[in-house]
């Protein structure tokens, strides 16, 4: 009897982890490698382009927005890599809405900027709100950026080195904060140039 209890109780485990396995969804590709379809720029469109498999940000003033999906993020998973030239500046805005213009208003930037010596913020840090004052990456260099928001926790990885641990206060004010949304990618200035490739994200329950 005890056998066939203990069988039972593992079993019964197997399935409850496959089914919270199963909340889990599959990582999508947000990028083709060729075009920017499913991505949707605002302000200046020659500040993006796509070379070599990678959307390079470089020109004035400018957003991509990921469109692709129309149900907002919420909790999820984002990875790419990230390859920057010298003295450039560049984000990856998570909970964000498209906007026609200026820089967005909503959600957070997370900061991509490893030489950029007109700010001391570097790679890796929720702007103006967890800042990262040393560059985890280098120039030149293909670098991951990874993103998990959990609830109201936020986790940036660089190389697999967690540089961002941060619990978002309950009764944060203003439209920088997690709610949900979508992403977008920075073009900074026509003195920066940022690539970025191998763009997923998957969803989390």
């Amino acid at each position: 009897m005890r056998y066939f209890t203990t069988l039972l109780l593992a079993t019964l485990g197997l399935v409850f982890t496959l089914q919270a396995e199963d909340k889990k969804s599959d990582w999508v590709k947000m990028f083709d490698g060729k075009t920017l379809d499913g991505w949707k720029v605002n302000e200046n469109e020659k500040s993006f382009s796509v070379q070599d498999g990678a959307i390079v940000a470089h020109g004035d003033r400018s957003h991509a927005f990921y469109v692709a999906n129309d149900k907002p993020f919420k909790n999820f998973e984002f990875k790419c890599e990230v390859q920057t030239k010298n003295n450039s500046n560049a984000g990856i805005f998570i909970h964000t809405k498209f906007q026609e213009k200026d820089w967005p208003k909503m959600g957070y930037e997370c900061q991509v900027n490893n030489s950029y010596n007109k700010d001391p913020q570097k790679t890796g840090g929720l702007y103006n709100t967890v800042k990262v004052l040393e560059a985890p990456a280098k120039d030149d260099v293909w670098f991951t950026y990874y993103i998990k928001v959990d609830g109201k926790h936020v986790t940036v990885k660089i190389d697999d080195k967690t540089v961002v641990d941060y619990e978002e206060p309950a009764n944060k004010e203003g439209t920088i904060k997690l709610s949900e949304g979508t992403f977008a990618l920075q073009a900074h200035d026509p003195g920066s140039t940022v690539m970025f490739r191998n763009l997923e994200v998957r969803r989390l329950p």
